[in-house]
């Protein structure tokens, strides 16, 4: 026997519950950045979607690490500290960088710099 085994039934449904619903999330981000049609709607989907699917993916694991060792565990706040740092900046830096180049290229459909 493995240490899943011996979990509670609640625990056990709530682990499984909350990985499967961030799992649900993050798959949602997938099919969103592959079903829009311009690059700046596809970069919105999966950084969305990630994050709450990253919220209850770790939440599930400190339940679960928590259950199995006996005391409060939260090794995985520090995860979830350097994606949600991480992503918005990385989205802002790659959208700035397309809208750099699509001024560049001389795009219409992409807004002037506004000068103030």
């Amino acid at each position: 026997m493995n240490a899943a085994a011996d979990l509670p039934l609640p625990v056990a449904i709530v682990i499984s519950a909350c990985l499967l619903a961030g799992a649900g999330l993050a798959l949602t981000g997938a099919i969103g950045f592959v079903r829009m049609a311009t690059f700046y709607q596809r970069v919105h989907a999966p950084t969305l979607g990630s994050s709450l699917g990253m919220v209850l993916i770790l939440a599930s694991s400190i339940l679960y690490f928590s259950v199995q060792r006996g005391a409060l565990v939260f090794h995985e706040i520090l995860i979830a500290v350097f994606l949600t740092l991480t992503t918005p900046i990385s989205l802002m830096l790659v959208v700035r960088a397309a809208l750099s180049r699509d001024r560049h290229e001389g795009d219409l459909s992409v807004p002037p710099v506004e000068r103030t």
